[in-house]
Protein backbone atom coordinates (compact mmCIF):
# COMPACT_ATOMS: atom_id res chain seq x y z
CA UNK A 1 0.00 0.00 0.00
CA UNK A 2 1.37 3.83 -0.99
CA UNK A 3 0.10 6.74 0.07
CA UNK A 4 0.20 9.92 -1.15
CA UNK A 5 -1.15 13.07 0.88
CA UNK A 6 -1.03 16.79 -0.45
CA UNK A 7 -1.90 19.39 2.17
CA UNK A 8 -1.54 23.20 2.10
CA UNK A 9 -4.16 24.39 -0.90
CA UNK A 10 -6.45 27.28 0.10
CA UNK A 11 -8.04 30.14 -0.92
CA UNK A 12 -5.68 33.41 -1.38
CA UNK A 13 -5.68 36.96 -2.88
CA UNK A 14 -4.10 37.85 -6.16
CA UNK A 15 -0.21 38.44 -5.27
CA UNK A 16 -0.43 35.84 -2.28
CA UNK A 17 1.92 32.86 -1.50
CA UNK A 18 0.74 29.60 -0.61
CA UNK A 19 3.14 26.44 0.30
CA UNK A 20 2.09 22.95 -0.61
CA UNK A 21 3.20 19.79 0.60
CA UNK A 22 2.81 16.22 -0.49
CA UNK A 23 4.57 13.22 1.64
CA UNK A 24 4.51 9.03 0.07
CA UNK A 25 4.23 6.70 2.65
CA UNK A 26 3.90 2.88 2.59
CA UNK A 27 5.35 0.07 0.31
CA UNK A 28 7.37 2.85 -1.93
CA UNK A 29 11.10 2.49 -3.01
CA UNK A 30 13.17 4.32 -5.50
CA UNK A 31 11.47 7.47 -6.26
CA UNK A 32 12.53 8.85 -9.79
CA UNK A 33 9.94 11.93 -9.40
CA UNK A 34 7.94 13.73 -7.79
CA UNK A 35 5.91 16.48 -8.99
CA UNK A 36 2.79 18.43 -8.85
CA UNK A 37 0.20 18.69 -11.60
CA UNK A 38 -3.10 20.94 -11.64
CA UNK A 39 -6.67 20.33 -13.21
CA UNK A 40 -9.28 23.54 -13.16
CA UNK A 41 -12.51 23.62 -14.57
CA UNK A 42 -13.23 22.15 -18.03
CA UNK A 43 -9.39 21.85 -19.13
CA UNK A 44 -7.35 18.75 -18.45
CA UNK A 45 -4.70 18.06 -15.89
CA UNK A 46 -1.23 19.70 -16.45
CA UNK A 47 2.18 19.38 -15.25
CA UNK A 48 3.08 22.47 -13.39
CA UNK A 49 6.75 21.71 -12.09
CA UNK A 50 8.66 17.83 -11.24
CA UNK A 51 11.41 17.21 -9.39
CA UNK A 52 14.26 14.47 -10.31
CA UNK A 53 15.30 12.58 -7.12
CA UNK A 54 18.80 12.04 -8.75
CA UNK A 55 20.53 15.41 -8.84
CA UNK A 56 17.75 17.60 -8.21
CA UNK A 57 16.92 18.42 -11.74
CA UNK A 58 13.58 20.40 -12.39
CA UNK A 59 11.18 21.08 -15.03
CA UNK A 60 8.50 24.07 -14.47
CA UNK A 61 5.58 24.74 -16.77
CA UNK A 62 5.93 28.10 -18.92
CA UNK A 63 2.89 29.97 -16.59
CA UNK A 64 4.59 29.08 -13.41
CA UNK A 65 8.22 30.01 -14.22
CA UNK A 66 9.71 32.91 -11.81
CA UNK A 67 6.74 32.60 -9.54
CA UNK A 68 6.35 28.75 -8.14
CA UNK A 69 9.52 26.61 -7.27
CA UNK A 70 9.61 23.06 -6.43
CA UNK A 71 11.80 21.09 -3.53
CA UNK A 72 12.08 18.20 -2.29
CA UNK A 73 12.99 15.95 1.01
CA UNK A 74 14.24 12.62 0.20
CA UNK A 75 14.38 11.24 3.34
CA UNK A 76 11.31 11.66 4.38
CA UNK A 77 9.78 11.47 -0.17
CA UNK A 78 8.13 14.60 0.66
CA UNK A 79 7.85 17.17 -1.77
CA UNK A 80 7.05 21.02 -1.44
CA UNK A 81 5.65 23.58 -4.36
CA UNK A 82 5.98 27.23 -3.40
CA UNK A 83 3.69 29.53 -5.04
CA UNK A 84 4.33 33.25 -5.11
CA UNK A 85 2.69 35.78 -7.25
CA UNK A 86 -0.31 33.83 -7.57
CA UNK A 87 -3.17 34.47 -9.95
CA UNK A 88 -6.77 33.96 -10.41
CA UNK A 89 -5.84 31.30 -13.31
CA UNK A 90 -3.84 29.24 -11.00
CA UNK A 91 -7.06 28.64 -9.55
CA UNK A 92 -6.98 24.66 -9.63
CA UNK A 93 -7.08 21.28 -7.78
CA UNK A 94 -3.64 20.65 -7.22
CA UNK A 95 -2.35 16.88 -7.57
CA UNK A 96 1.07 15.38 -6.49
CA UNK A 97 2.24 12.92 -8.50
CA UNK A 98 5.10 10.03 -7.54
CA UNK A 99 6.66 7.81 -10.45
CA UNK A 100 8.81 5.31 -8.43
CA UNK A 101 10.08 1.79 -9.72
CA UNK A 102 7.32 0.23 -7.38
CA UNK A 103 4.76 2.33 -9.65
CA UNK A 104 2.84 5.69 -10.31
CA UNK A 105 1.04 7.12 -7.26
CA UNK A 106 -1.11 10.14 -7.13
CA UNK A 107 -2.76 12.09 -4.40
CA UNK A 108 -6.50 13.26 -3.86
CA UNK A 109 -5.67 16.30 -5.03
CA UNK A 110 -5.86 19.93 -3.21
CA UNK A 111 -7.81 22.85 -3.82
CA UNK A 112 -6.26 26.16 -4.91
CA UNK A 113 -8.64 29.02 -5.06
CA UNK A 114 -6.94 32.57 -6.00
CA UNK A 115 -9.66 35.21 -5.92
CA UNK A 116 -10.50 38.91 -3.83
Amino acid sequence: QVQVVESGGGLVQPGGSLRLSCAASGSISSIYTMGWYRQAPGKQRELVAQIFSTGGSTNYAENVLGRFTISRDNAKNTVYLQMSSLKPEDTAVYYCRVYSISGLYWGQGTQVTVSS
